[in-house]
C-alpha cells in the first residue's frame, strides 16, 4: 500500500497538511478542511486512517477491507489503477492527514513517504505514555513532524502548550544566528541553516498576545427557556470570539460546540487559511460550516430539559481537565460528570486520574465515576471536599446508565467523557432527549462497535 500511495503522491503532487499531537488531531484536521475545502479541492482521511495503513488507504482515496481477504485484494487492484492511471483532474490539491504516534518511530515513518508542506502540531500530553519512556519522549515523537518538514513548508504550533512551543526554540532558539526574524511578523521564523530544513516558516496560534492567530474575546450563547415551572432557564448553545491575525479580526461563532479545545482547533485552521493564502474573512465565512466531529464536547439536548455535553470519544488527563474547566465557565442549576477510566496512562494512570478528581471536586455538584481506574477519581475528588454522598462509582457504563438517568433534573448539565475502551457513548444514548439521532451525533455507531 505505501508502494502504491508513494506512486500516487509523485505523480499527482498534491500539498501534504499533517496534523499530530496527544489531544485535538481529529477536530483539528476537521477543522482545517472545513476552511480549505471551501477554496481548494480537498480530501482529509476518514475513520481512524492515521496510522501506516490507513494512510497509505486516504491518499488512494480508497476504504479498508477490513478482516475480509477478498476485499483486501480489490483494494490492491484498485489501488495499482488508482495510483498509475487515476485522472490528476480529479485528484485533490489538498490532503489533509491526521497522524497517530503509538511507539516512538511513528511520525518519522509518516513523514518519510508523505512529505508534508504543513505540519500542524496541537498538543503534547501523556496518553500513549505506556509506549513511551516519558512525556519528554513523547514531544520529541510530535515534533518529529515539524522536524521534517518539506522545503519551503509553513509549522502550525499552539503557542500555549510549553512542550510544542519548545519544538522550534530548541531546534532553533531566537537568539540563535540560524535563525531570522521575519520582517512583518516577529513570531514567524524562516530557517536558513540544518534544523527543520531551508526556508521552513513557523506560525503560532493560541490565546496568548504573543500568538500569531490568536482568539480573544470569548463568551458562551445561551438561549433563555421556561423551566417546568415556568421560571427562567438559560440553556447553553454555542460559544463566540474574535479571530485574530496581523492586526485585523472577525468574529467567529461555533454552534452546539463549546470550550477552548474546540477554539484551538480552529485557530490551527486559520494559520493553515492564511498559509494556503486565505483571508479572515473566507475562513470566518468557511467556518460558518464546521461541526466538531462526534464525542468531541458537543452539546446535545438531554432528557428533562437538561444539556448533555458529549465528550465521550477518548480521554486523558490533559483533555479531561480541559473539559472540566469548560464546564467551570458553563451557567447551570447542577453540574454533572461522568467520568470513564483514562487507558494507556501507563505509570501515570494514577496520578493522571487523581489530578482530575482533584479538578473534579472545584468544578462538580455530582460525579459519577466508572470503570476500576475511574475509582481514583472518585477517592480524590471526596478528599478534596466533594461530598461523598454526591459519588456514585459503576463498573461499567452499561451499570451507569439507568442511575444516571433518575439523578438528572430539570436544568442540569452533565459532561460525558472516557477513553474509548470505557465505552461512555452509551450513557449519552440512554439519556439524550432524541436518541434516534445518536449515529450522527455520538461515536463508535457503527454496527462493528456496537458489536462489541
Amino acid at each position: 500500500m505505501k508502494y502504491f500511495a508513494t506512486k500516487t503522491l509523485r505523480r499527482f503532487k498534491p500539498r501534504v497538511v499533517g496534523v499530530t499531537g496527544s489531544v485535538g488531531k481529529t477536530s483539528t484536521k476537521e477543522a482545517i478542511y472545513t476552511v480549505l475545502s471551501s477554496k481548494f479541492k480537498v480530501r482529509k482521511n476518514e475513520k481512524n486512517y492515521n496510522n501506516e495503513i490507513g494512510l497509505p488507504l486516504a491518499v488512494l482515496g480508497l476504504e479498508s477491507g477490513g478482516g475480509n481477504l477478498l476485499k483486501w485484494v480489490f483494494v490492491l487492484i484498485d489501488s495499482f489503477f488508482n495510483s498509475f492511471f487515476g485522472s490528476k483532474k480529479k485528484y485533490p490539491e489538498i490532503l489533509v492527514l491526521e497522524m497517530g504516534a503509538d511507539r516512538p518511530g511513528d511520525i518519522r515513518y509518516l513523514v518519510n513517504f508523505l512529505k508534508p508542506e504543513v505540519g500542524v502540531v496541537t498538543a503534547v500530553g501523556i496518553s500513549h505514555l505506556e509506549f513511551f519512556k516519558d512525556k519528554k519522549q513523547i514531544a520529541k515523537e510530535k515534533g518529529t513532524l515539524v522536524k521534517y518538514l518539506a522545503k519551503e513548508g509553513m509549522a502550525i504550533l499552539n503557542f500555549d502548550d510549553v512542550e510544542v512551543r519548545k519544538m522550534t526554540e530548541e531546534i532553533h532558539p531566537h537568539t540563535n544566528s540560524s535563525v531570522k526574524k521575519n520582517q512583518k511578523d516577529r513570531n514567524i521564523y524562516q530557517a536558513e541553516k540544518g534544523g527543520i530544513g531551508v526556508g521552513v516558516k513557523k506560525i503560532f496560534y493560541g490565546f496568548s498576545e504573543e500568538a500569531n492567530v490568536r482568539a480573544s474575546d470569548i463568551f458562551f450563547g445561551y438561549e433563555r427557556t421556561e423551566d417546568f415551572y415556568g421560571g427562567d432557564l438559560d440553556k447553553i448553545k454555542g460559544i463566540s470570539f474574535k479571530l485574530n491575525y496581523d492586526g485585523a479580526s472577525v468574529p467567529v461563532r461555533l454552534m452546539q460546540s463549546v470550550g477552548r479545545p474546540q477554539i484551538y482547533s480552529v485557530l490551527a485552521a486559520a494559520a493553515a487559511g492564511v498559509h494556503f493564502g486565505m483571508n479572515l474573512l473566507e475562513i470566518a465565512n468557511a467556518l460558518k460550516n464546521f461541526q466538531s466531529p462526534a464525542g468531541r464536547l458537543n452539546i446535545i439536548d438531554g432528557i428533562k430539559n437538561t444539556v448533555i455535553i458529549e465528550d465521550s470519544y477518548n480521554a486523558a488527563p490533559q483533555s479531561t481537565l480541559a473539559a472540566l474547566e469548560v464546564l467551570e465557565k458553563i451557567k447551570a442549576r447542577r453540574k454533572i460528570v461522568a467520568l470513564g477510566n483514562m487507558l494507556e496512562l501507563g505509570s501515570e494512570t494514577e496520578s493522571g486520574h487523581r489530578e482530575v478528581g482533584r479538578k473534579v471536586a472545584e468544578v462538580a455538584d455530582v460525579l459519577f465515576a466508572v470503570g476500576d481506574k475511574a475509582k481514583f477519581i472518585a477517592d480524590e475528588a471526596e478528599k478534596a471536599g466533594l461530598d461523598k454522598n454526591q459519588i456514585f462509582f459503576y463498573n461499567d457504563s452499561s451499570e451507569a446508565k439507568i442511575p444516571i438517568q433518575k439523578e438528572l433534573a430539570e436544568g442540569d448539565v452533565i459532561l460525558i467523557k472516557g477513553s474509548q475502551g470505557a465505552r461512555m457513548e452509551r450513557l449519552s444514548e440512554e439519556i439524550m432527549r432524541h436518541p434516534q439521532q445518536a449515529k450522527k451525533l455520538l461515536p463508535r455507531q457503527t454496527e462493528e462497535w456496537k458489536d462489541k
